[in-house]
């Protein structure tokens, strides 16, 4: 059975009568550039994201470039972010002219470290930015008190982890700004590209309106230098649709989650290739917009690949999706070595040699998990030299 790593039909066609009529109130009303869509539609974000604004944006990359702009962040300052996530977070710091100051993760949350914080904290530091990778809330207390301590800005990038909690509290208005992605593999996901800023500070929201739109009030006096940042009335409208069904789509990612982790569970062979399965941290609520294991050598491990690599060679050859989400940490880019070298980050290095991220759509059938796990099941057999006598019980009773 052929089962991809995402397919957003089977979430969007479901609902294209609503997707329609979204479509035609636009078209009708001639209001394609801000307007009531989009207020109408920041509203309800800011709600789930339990935030004083929300503030829509063409994409979750723009969301991170306008805090850091509205922060008056520039030319000769720092900001520290993780090594192990996705280049927009370092890229926007490098376009504002700022330097990124990487940091080191934490190996079962995958989210930034916490104590590798403040040794990297000079003069110039003028904000962190911890990513909530996966869909799992980072160690939010400790990264806070720091900022604090220090009079240093907290921007949340919340791309995938949107409606995700910490302490119970929404994450992305935690901090002085929260970035949203609505990129369409995201938990909730536009139509193309889209993104949304939130914070609870007044000043701060009404600048990120200024900078989204030319830094323009009234049109034509511009009392600042922004750029072209504001969200299609078309993408807010398609997204207001699919907002009510946000809670039911997370649903359904974190039931596959714990279904992959029941079954994944009993895995042998440990002594040959160690799957490490993702974990969910107390006290907060993991969303699930990734399934990402760790693939890690065993002492009989023999194949020439790496086991991370032999797995997704494996599951392609057997029809699988996966992704590696990501193979080369942020300090090893070459884009980045213009700052010089770059100290060792062992935890982030690991992780981009053992992580691969398996399907977890919330329209994944039980049959095509099933598939899944089986698959995962005979690559771990084939690689520890297992007979088909040593198997553990079939897949019916796995998944």
């Amino acid at each position: 059975m052929n089962v991809p790593l995402l397919d957003v039909r089977r979430q969007n066609l479901p609902l294209e009568a609503e997707l329609d009529e979204a479509f035609r109130r636009v078209l009708h009303s001639g209001r394609f550039i801000l307007g009531p869509e989009v207020d109408r539609f920041e509203s309800a974000a800011a709600e789930i994201a339990g935030a004083k604004h929300a503030i829509g944006v063409s994409s979750g990359t723009d969301a991170i470039l306008v805090a850091l702009m509205a922060l008056g962040i520039g030319r000769g300052d720092e900001v520290i972010c993780p090594a192990f996530t996705f280049f927009a977070t370092a890229g926007c710091v490098t376009r504002v002219g700022a330097r990124p100051v990487f940091a080191d993760s934490e190996a079962e949350s995958f989210n930034l470290d916490p104590d590798s914080i403040e040794p990297l904290i000079t003069q110039r530091t003028k904000a962190i930015i911890p990513v909530h990778l996966y869909g799992q809330p980072a160690e939010m207390d400790p990264i806070l008190e720091i900022a604090r301590r220090h009079g240093i800005a907290v921007i949340e990038d919340t791309a995938q982890a949107f409606s995700a909690a910490y302490g119970g509290q929404p994450v992305g208005a935690l901090g002085d700004f929260g970035t949203v992605s609505f990129y369409p593999s995201k938990n909730l996901g536009a139509l193309g590209e889209a993104g949304l800023l939130v914070t609870n500070r007044d000043d701060l929201a009404r600048t990120a309106r200024l900078l989204r739109d030319h830094g323009a009030s009234p049109k034509y006096f511009h009392s600042m230098v922004g750029g072209n940042f504001r969200i299609d009335a078309l993408q807010a409208a398609l997204l207001a649709a699919k907002l009510p069904h946000l809670a039911e789509y997370t649903a359904a990612r974190q039931n596959n989650m714990r279904e992959y982790n029941r079954a994944l569970a009993g895995l042998p062979g440990r002594d040959t290739v160690e799957l490490i399965l993702p974990a969910v941290l107390p006290d907060r609520t993991h969303i699930a917009n990734q399934y990402t294991l760790r693939a890690r050598r065993g002492k009989r491990w023999n194949w020439s690949e790496s086991p991370r690599d032999a797995l997704g060679r494996w599951l392609r050859e057997h029809g699988i999706g996966s992704e590696v989400y990501y193979p080369v940490p942020l300090h090893a880019q070459k884009c980045f070595e213009m700052y010089g070298p770059q100290p060792s980050l062992p935890v982030a290095e690991t992780l981009a040699n053992e992580v691969i991220s398996l399907p977890i759509f919330p329209e994944l059938s039980a049959e095509e998990r099933r598939a899944v796990v089986d698959a995962i099941f005979e690559f771990v057999f084939s690689a520890a030299g297992l007979t088909p006598g040593d198997r553990m019980a079939p897949s019916t009773e796995r998944a």
